[in-house]
């Protein structure tokens, strides 16, 4: 990315690669990683920037990042030409964004170059802009790609925290299009209708007390009327709807007027005068500017002159904006960054740019967010990225719910932090596709080693599922691996491998402090378990009671006795009773090797009563 200081600009010929020196416009490769390079028909050439464009068909959205400084104003332009680059005849509609920021629907045309222009003050250290898919198979696509950096003081009336979206820029009475050093494209304003192009005398304009410095070219013409009874009209293209607008109008003198000559004027509204009156001043200009106003392409903008002028109304440019409304901040600063970091530790992420949440509902394809002012991102969802390497730092993203990195290649320890995350209900570690409930931390199924944190084996609201690991050890306990068990477990009776025999210093296959419905399920195993023996227990008495000889026959495998089941049925019990009192959310079960689960806990048992 290439950084632009004042009066300097950037030029991106968007789907080409080739660099233009004596142009100054370069290829788009080094500003974003997706879409399709794409040229125009050949019988649509308009010209070398414009016959080539990148369209895009798949993400959200797709950005572009220009380096900036903050608090730099700049001014970007978005051009579109469609060309038929497809054969369809069928010119999309899509949106245009920046920093976070809507800024227009893009309606393309056919044989026409469309192109957006807005002006405003950088927030961060770079800025966006961006185009995102609003229709069903309409793909987004753009032509060309501007900024120019302005000065500080230029268009100035306008708090910082807004944008000005360009409708009209004009040079009245000139015969070509005209540009300025800060990329600014003047459109020649044609005398029609009773109007008249008139050529300033003046060799030298001074255009120093202009803010928005106007170049030389645009002051050397004017349009006028032929009489003071006549009014200059003034298309300005605003939409059907009203918006706030900002207006700056450009007046110069074409000449040295004698004494008994007057040109005073006024700019109106339909018919309500919006500035003071204006006198030209000769081989200078005024520059006028007009904020506050509300209108639309239903009010009349017009140059009246004033009861006393002996001259008729004249005008040498304008500018006409829209106002945005407010900008965002964009998402947290915090968030913002640790993804900015993400992205450089795993290089297929930065595939993604702009800001992750806004504007909505366009965020990045693996990110939600809150629908605060300033958004927060909440989940993360990178399963299937081939993400590599050591777990990635999360820690500054308190607001996170969901971290779903399951189906990578992560290795190395989980860190500590992962336990004490304020908001965190899902955590998605391993690796295949299974939907997991809230409140449960998923681990199966990786190759972690060395140490668990005691921020998550101790946190009471957890549900940790760690099968697969066999090598990841509870913090304090000394790591053991084994060639023949692929479960783990505590030192702890409660727990046990999937053999049916204890084995110490290691993690359960599946652990829980908060898991009422496990404990409901085996609860109900108990209870069925009851039953059954005492329907045996009765079948036994009758066939003693027929001749058997007590006691020399029984059932095959291990007898089970029906008043420990009952026990840890009723303990199981109260443990979901107390879970259930101990927490205000509904927690579901994860059933993940289940069968496995019931064959320990069944074996379990039968060792101890052999």
């Amino acid at each position: 990315m290439l950084h632009i200081s004042f009066a300097e600009s950037l030029s991106i010929d968007c789907g080409s690669s080739t660099v233009y020196s004596d142009e100054g416009w370069i290829g788009d490769e080094a500003y974003i990683q997706n879409g399709e390079s794409k040229r125009v028909q050949s019988g649509n050439s308009l010209s070398q920037v414009m016959d080539t464009l990148r369209v895009f068909s798949s993400r959200n959205k797709n950005c572009y990042s220009l380096v900036a400084e903050k608090g730099e104003k700049v001014l970007v332009r978005a051009s579109f030409y469609y060309g038929n680059y497809d054969q369809k005849s069928s010119p999309p509609t899509f949106a245009l964004q920046f920093d976070g920021n809507p800024w227009a629907t893009v309606v393309t045309s056919s044989d026409l170059v469309i192109y957006y222009e807005a002006i405003y003050a950088v927030k961060g250290d770079s800025t966006s802009v961006c185009v995102a898919q609003t229709q069903a198979n309409q793909f987004p696509f753009i032509s060309a790609l501007e900024m120019a950096s302005l000065g500080s003081n230029m268009y100035s009336s306008l708090d910082s925290n807004y944008a000005l979206f360009l409708r009209r820029r004009v040079a009245f009475g000139a015969n070509e299009t005209i540009s300025d050093a800060y990329d600014r494209i003047w459109v020649p304003g044609v005398a029609v209708n009773g109007l008249t192009a008139v050529t300033s005398d003046a060799l030298v304009i001074d255009s120093s007390t202009a803010e928005d410095d106007p170049p030389q070219a645009v002051l050397q013409n004017a349009i006028t009327t032929s009489s003071t009874s006549e009014s200059i009209t003034i298309g300005t293209n605003l939409p059907a709807v009203e918006v706030p607008i900002y207006i700056n109008a450009y007046f110069s003198e074409v000449t040295t007027l004698d004494s008994t000559q007057k040109r005073y004027l006024e700019i109106n509204l339909d018919d309500n005068p919006v500035s003071n009156p204006i006198i030209p001043p000769y081989q200078e200009v005024l520059e006028v500017t007009i904020t506050n106003l509300t209108a639309s392409s239903n009010n009349n903008l017009s140059l009246v002159a004033t009861s006393d002028s002996t001259l008729p109304p004249l005008i040498n440019a304008l500018e006409i904006f829209s106002i945005s409304n407010e900008l965002t901040d964009g998402t947290d600063s915090n968030d913002v960054e640790q993804l900015a970091s993400l992205q450089v530790l795993y290089p297929i992420l930065g595939q993604w740019g702009g800001d992750p949440c806004l504007p909505s509902p366009f965020t990045w394809d693996w990110v939600n967010c809150s629908s605060d002012a300033t958004p927060r991102v909440t989940a993360l969802y990178l399963s299937g990225f081939e993400l590599y390497s050591s777990f990635p730092d999360l820690s500054s993203m308190d607001a996170l719910e969901i971290i779903d990195l399951h189906n990578n290649s992560l290795e190395g320890d989980i860190p500590d932090y992962l336990g004490t995350m304020p908001n965190l209900k899902q955590l998605k570690l391993y690796d295949n596709s299974i939907n997991h409930p809230l409140l449960s931390r998923n681990l199966a199924d990786n190759d972690f080693s060395g140490t668990l944190p005691t921020s998550i084996s101790n946190n009471k609201n957890l549900k940790l599922i760690v099968t697969g690991n066999k090598n990841l050890c509870i913090s304090g306990k000394s790591c053991q691996t084994s060639d023949t068990n692929t479960g783990t477990s505590f030192d702890d009776p409660e727990f046990t491998t999937s053999s049916g025999k204890k084995k110490s210093n290691k993690l359960p296959a599946i652990l829980g402090s908060t898991i009422p419905t496990f404990f409901l399920f085996w609860a109900i195993v108990g209870v069925f378990i009851i039953v059954r023996q005492r329907r045996k227990a009765a079948a036994v008495t009758a066939m003693s009671a027929a001749g058997q000889n007590g006691g020399a026959s029984r059932p095959n495998g291990n007898s089970v006795n029906v008043q420990m089941v009952g026990k840890i049925s009723q303990a199981v019990m109260n443990e979901f009773n107390n879970n259930n009192n101990n927490t205000g959310e509904q927690t579901t079960l994860e059933i993940r090797d289940q069968m496995t689960a019931q064959q320990t806990y069944e074996g379990e048992y039968i060792s101890r009563n052999a």
